[in-house]
């Protein structure tokens, strides 16, 4: 057992995890990157999962709310045979990383997670004693029996032996989901429909804009059906995976296995429907697999940003057979909604906010669920590591950048219209993939303008442009910057339109 910790911690998974920290650092800046990510220590890599440790939980919820993703991706990027990546909590002292007690159920792991054991229970909460492991320049070298404990976003590994499905999140369950006026019908539908051990409504079309709970219900759907029904195959994932999947079985000529794969589940969950918008191929390939699963009588579950009929560059057909079903919307929060969210998210992390502090985050972050609970964790994170009690001064000073941007909240397509008016393009040139000059660089500059006014993900805020990856605008926007400073007339422009935008 020795040896295969040891080899688990070979100079090649070293090298990787420096490789993904210089990565992280280039992204996210130096002083995020010392403040969150330096204390993250290697434990170790085994069956394709990377184990990484975090000193404290409030550190471990940061970095897995908010830098997870991109590890992940760095890591695979560097080694395609690790596919997630956990956080565990370690305790250090004295040069000695310890397993603690994590305050979040483990959900199952990587390993034994397959199509027939869906229905596997989590272990229980119990806290892990374990070996102490030495730590030395961000590695945490496991010795025989370490076991840390799981994170709050342990990465679940697929419903299938090969991989389709992506993980689920352990805290996405119906339990946990606060329901309110602008969500109950959405949540009723979804609770129905996991229950249900025949179709009720086929398909369920969940829609809404970003961070309001669309991908929260349909984790509770899986979560809801692997418990209660471990019989059903079930396979989530994005539309972006779906079409990727799809593109490489045409690039090794295996469409008949993709075929087989995903016409033989018996519930099938695709988010954010709208990325395969203008992917006329991917369009296809799903209609028929969609057509297929309900000749079938299997459950076809969907999410999207806007409604059926609002989607743009899907095909007719395709429209109207994601609206036949039912189609539940799920609206801005309202004031009592937040405040019911900072109550429930403060009480599983046992936390005490005093009700005036509740009340002014309610009041002040309005946009939606994951800004609220980003807020609400970087004010519990600030208290724990500084040692400093939460107060209405407190989270005035902490969040002061985050209430600020809420005074005047722009969104990206206000900003692509009012580019588009002033270079005189198309507002669908910022979707288009046409790349001369004179719509590439307002493109650019939009990019631009979205990273610097909103609180979007590079990730977002590629896909509100036609779908394009995190790196596209990442380019965009390093272009830009040398451009402010060398083309007064660009410079010009771009502080007109952030006036008009700002005022």
């Amino acid at each position: 057992m020795q040896s295969d910790q040891q080899a688990a911690l070979d100079d090649h998974t070293i090298a990787t995890w420096q490789v993904v920290r210089e990565k992280l650092r280039a992204e996210f800046g130096a002083t995020a990157y010392r403040y969150w990510l330096e204390p993250v220590v290697l434990i170790g890599v085994e069956a394709g999962v990377a184990r990484l440790g975090a000193p404290t939980r409030a550190m471990r919820d940061w970095v897995t709310q908010h830098y997870l993703d991109r590890i992940q991706a760095f890591w695979h990027a560097e080694d395609a045979n690790v596919h997630f990546v956990e956080i565990n909590i370690i305790s250090v002292s004295s040069g000695v990383a310890q397993a603690a007690p994590s305050s979040v159920d483990m959900a199952p792991s990587s390993a034994g997670v397959a199509a027939s054991a869906v229905g596997a229970k989590a272990p229980s909460k119990a806290a892990v004693s374990a070996p102490s492991a030495p730590v030395s320049g961000g590695v945490a070298v496991a010795e025989p029996g370490f076991q840390p404990q799981a994170s709050g976003r342990t990465a679940i590994a697929s419903m299938s032996d090969d991989g389709i499905s992506a993980a689920l999140d352990p805290r996405y369950t119906f339990d946990n989901f606060v329901i309110g006026k602008p969500n109950e019908f959405a949540y009723a539908a979804a609770r129905r429909l996991a229950e249900a051990e025949s179709v009720p409504f086929n398909p369920l079309f969940l829609y809404g804009g970003v961070g309001l709970g669309k991908t929260h219900l349909m984790h509770a759907i899986a979560w809801h059906i692997r418990r209660t029904q471990p019989h059903r195959t079930v396979i989530y994932l994005s539309a972006e995976k779906f079409m990727y999947r799809f593109i490489r079985a045409l690039r090794d000529k295996n469409t008949v296995d993709f075929k087989d794969q995903f016409r033989s589940v018996d519930v099938l969950m695709v988010d954010d429907v709208q990325f395969i918008s203008g992917k006329d191929s991917t369009q296809e390939e799903f209609f028929h697999t969609f057509n297929a699963l309900v000749d079938q009588g299997r459950q076809i579950i969907v999410s999207a940003d806007k409604s059926p009929s609002d989607l743009e560059d899907i095909e007719e057909r395709l429209r109207s057979r994601l609206g036949s079903g039912l189609v539940a919307d799920i609206h801005a929060t309202t004031y009592e909604l937040r405040l019911g969210i900072l109550e429930s998210k403060a009480e599983r992390q046992g936390v005490e906010l005093p009700q005036r502090v509740m009340e002014f985050l309610a009041h002040k972050i309005t946009a939606n669920v994951r800004e609220l609970e980003g807020a609400l964790n970087r004010v519990i994170a600030h208290s724990q590591l500084v040692g400093r009690e939460i107060s209405l001064e407190m989270v005035q000073d902490v969040l002061h950048d985050v209430l600020r941007a809420s005074e005047r909240r722009v969104s990206i397509e206000e900003i692509q219209k009012r580019v588009a008016e002033h270079f005189n393009i198309k507002v669908s040139d910022m979707h288009s993939a046409r790349r001369a000059r004179a719509v590439a660089r307002p493109r650019q500059v939009a990019m631009y303008l979205s990273k610097q006014l909103t609180t979007h993900s590079l990730p977002e805020i590629g896909r509100k442009f036609g779908g394009r990856d995190h790196t596209t605008v990442m380019h965009a926007v390093r272009k830009i910057e040398e451009l402010h400073s060398a083309d007064p007339s660009l410079s010009e422009d771009i502080d007109l339109l952030r006036r008009m935008l700002e005022g």
